[in-house]
């Protein structure tokens, strides 16, 4: 009998044994939901999170020790800028090995108006990460309009509300603006509205780049929120900052104007890159007049004598509102008609050409770089304790505003390689500035619920398997303005949708992204 009965009390634990593609062991979750961490293992199979616990009776074909480390759901960047670089790296390296397993691009206005067409290049493709897209307006724009410094006709505005209408049907999440760019700026805020009540009726965000983020801040952030209010949608203001050392401290205005909005009952967030630089194209140096019309068009208005002089006085006013003597804070990141200025200030430039150093030279140098195609550049002028002010608002995410990189090229702004280790280490670890559950749900549930990401940002049983495990105690961005091209440290293991992509630090290879439509 005693046989028998041995078997017999087997039989349960051998009818509850189960089979998981890869179990992850012994990790202190942070499951996204701002909550503390707990320890527990995660099972998944099919690219699902199928168990959270003590598995006990689970086998795998894979099992990941985490003993010491964070298990969290993947990182979502929701402002990038991934468009054209997609076939040169699909792996997507800069932004797995910052924990980033799902991106949103499209934004600041710029993205492909054809979404259709888009996705099913990414699919073809096959990313190592998940992409979902928003519609820019200043490309719609561009398809009626060309860069015409004037307001749309109706007809032309019905085309635009039936390019925005069309990509929100093939799966944009929402439609962005960049209204400090070519051709967003010369629109009024009626013609945003209209296009943003077409986005409004399939579901989607209003994500914007303002008008300004310096001087006119305030009645920028009042657009935004406008538009929003009037087109019933949510609101994502990008990039949430101070440029300018005229108006470091302001963010105590400015934050409060979104908590105002919040308590009114508008559904208004921001984003923000931890940094004090930012990053953009060199032409918004430029009054918005000179860069209508085309490449043509820009080069003969700054071939004339009167209107150089006239650009160089614009400029020069507004480099005394920041209280410089020189153009040392506009560096380039990337100058296609000479490469070996990249890393290069302004100032530092105007000196190798042979130019007397002054600040009149520099903005003539600047008129020529323009004539020449212009160049991408990082701009420093915020502070850090705006920096940190923004941070500590709980509707806050974090966003690298950053493409996908090809490893060496240009000297590009280090967010794109470093945005969460940098918010996880100096901001959270060594500076205190937030908690670490609170970084986590800001990086995870926060964007997924913003963006309607179903199914995504929590640890949770049903939930797609997008997750990263790190070590909170060395997890480190390296890359610098100096030396850009340097990945973060301290994640030992990304997965994207169920599938291992970051095996201890390094990719393998791997690319189980997908296309995320609305």
């Amino acid at each position: 009998m005693r046989p028998f009965y041995f078997l017999f009390c087997l039989l349960p634990v051998l009818a509850t044994a189960q089979q998981a593609d890869i179990l992850i062991k012994n990790g202190k979750i942070l499951d996204g939901t701002g909550n503390s961490w707990y320890y527990a293992d995660v099972a998944v199979t099919n690219g699902k999170i199928v168990a959270i616990g003590k598995l006990t009776t689970y086998t795998a074909s894979q099992t990941l020790d985490a003993k010491g480390l964070i298990v969290a759901p993947g990182f979502i960047d929701v402002h990038t800028h991934c468009e054209g670089d997609e076939k040169k790296n699909p792996l997507a390296n800069n932004f797995l090995l910052d924990g980033v397993t799902t991106v949103v691009t499209g934004n600041c206005g710029s993205s492909n108006t054809n979404l259709a067409a888009y996705f099913a290049l990414l699919d073809s493709v096959k990313m190592s990460i998940n992409i979902a897209s928003l519609v820019g307006h200043n490309d719609v724009r561009k398809a009626v309009m060309g860069t015409a410094m004037r307001d749309p006709n109706e007809a032309e505005l019905q085309q635009m509300e039936a390019i925005v209408a069309k990509a929100m049907q093939d799966g944009a999440v929402g439609l962005s603006t960049g209204l400090i760019y070519i051709p967003g700026t010369y629109s009024k805020t009626s013609e945003v509205v209209r296009l943003a009540k077409v986005a409004a009726s399939y579901g989607g965000v209003y994500a914007s780049h303002m008008r300004d983020e310096g001087d006119s801040v305030v009645e920028a952030i009042n657009e935004a929120i406008y538009i929003g209010r009037v087109a019933n949608m949510p609101v994502e203001i990008s990039h949430f900052k101070l440029s300018g050392q005229q108006n470091w401290g302001r963010s105590k205005q400015t934050v409060a104007m979104i908590a105002a909005a919040r308590k009114e009952g508008l559904d208004v967030t921001i984003d923000q890159y931890p940094y004090t630089a930012s990053s953009t194209n060199l032409g918004t140096l430029m009054p918005d007049w000179i860069m209508a019309d085309g490449q043509d068009s820009i080069v003969a208005r700054l071939s004339n004598p009167a209107i150089q002089q006239q650009v160089a006085k614009l400029m020069l006013q507004k480099l005394a509102k920041r209280k410089l003597k020189h153009f040392s804070y506009p560096v380039v990141a990337y100058f296609k008609a000479d490469t070996t200025l990249n890393g290069k200030s302004i100032e530092q430039v105007n000196q190798i050409k042979g130019k007397p150093h002054t600040a009149k030279d520099e903005a003539y140098t600047v008129m020529e770089m323009i004539k020449q195609g212009g160049a991408q550049m990082v701009f420093h002028g915020m502070g850090d304790e705006d920096v940190k002010r923004i941070m500590q608002y709980p509707f806050n995410m974090f966003a690298s505003d950053a493409s996908i990189r090809q490893f060496g090229v240009g000297a590009p702004h280090p967010r794109g390689y470093g945005t969460n280790a940098r918010v996880l280490a100096k901001y959270v670890r060594d500076e205190h500035v937030i908690s670490l559950e609170e970084a986590i749900r800001r990086m995870t549930s926060l964007p997924a619920q913003k963006f309607q990401l179903k199914n995504r940002g929590l640890l949770k049983e049903g939930f797609a398997a997008d997750i990263v495990v790190f070590n909170e105690a060395t997890v480190q961005d390296l890359s610098t303005y100096e030396q850009p091209h340097q990945y973060s440290t301290g994640f030992k293991y990304v997965l994207v949708n169920g599938k291992l992509v970051i095996d201890n630090g390094q990719h393998n290879g791997t690319r189980s992204g997908m296309v995320l439509r609305k």
